[in-house]
């Protein structure tokens, strides 16, 4: 599997991802849209890989990817020194911010893959 098929399966596997968080957003269920990984270090430290309308995306970027991870392991398991379950720490407005954003990184990644293919 080359580097573009690599991306591509990921591409595919996050659009999944994010049609899961909006059933989870249909359900109500704000904790479980707010959870993924952070691969911003990653575009720091890559940065110059990347053209110049990609770079300028990266603060954005690095800052939605931290976030989330951030919250991943609470919007799971909750607060548990405050003894306050996941689904009580989240609202809707949460799993709206989750989900645009997460949206916006996708759609950037798709056309930083068809631009660099093309």
């Amino acid at each position: 599997m080359n580097n573009h098929q690599m991306a591509n399966s990921m591409i595919h596997r996050a659009e999944a991802i994010l049609d899961e968080a909006r059933y989870l957003y249909q359900k109500r269920r704000w904790n479980l849209v707010v959870r993924r990984c952070d691969v911003g270090p990653i575009l720091r430290r890559e940065k110059r890989r990347f053209p110049d309308w990609f770079q300028v995306q990266i603060p954005r970027l690095t800052s939605i990817s931290r976030r989330l991870r951030l919250e991943r392991e609470v919007s799971f398991y909750g607060d548990e020194q405050s003894g306050i379950p996941a689904e009580e720490l989240y609202n809707e407005m949460d799993a709206r911010w989750a989900l645009e954003e997460t949206q916006w990184v996708l759609d950037t990644c798709k056309r930083l893959l068809t631009e660099d293919t093309s």
